[in-house]
């Protein structure tokens, strides 16, 4: 069964840091693109960055320079550094990826910024 698992969501001071992973599992295929999403309370889920096989990365207005989406090709992992974070960045954080033909998508994590 082919899996996303999120991890390192949590709670953070206006101002704080955390970084989130995404590590597939299962699959016979690596992951080719990736990206995160968020949804707040009320809200449509919203893109938040994406990185392509080669590297290639792109990110929404709102996370700009704060915002570090990154991969490790031997964990099957991708990242998603977040700093100098905001109470507005408060979402559950989802990411997704492509592997082989088709798009799978984890479970979501909580981040919430607040003091």
């Amino acid at each position: 069964q082919v899996r996303l698992v999120e991890s390192g969501g949590g709670l953070v001071q206006p101002g704080g840091s955390l970084r989130l992973s995404c590590a597939a599992s299962g699959s016979r295929f690596s992951i080719n693109a990736a990206g995160w999403y968020r949804q707040a309370p009320g809200k449509e889920r919203g893109l938040v960055a994406t990185i392509t096989n080669d590297g290639s990365t792109n990110y929404v207005d709102s996370v700009q320079g704060r915002f570090t989406i990154s991969r490790d090709n031997a964990k099957n992992t991708v990242y998603l550094q977040m700093n100098s974070l905001k109470p507005e960045d408060t979402a559950v954080y989802y990411c997704n990826a492509l592997m082989g033909l088709n798009l799978y998508w984890g479970q979501g994590i909580q981040v919430t910024v607040s003091s």
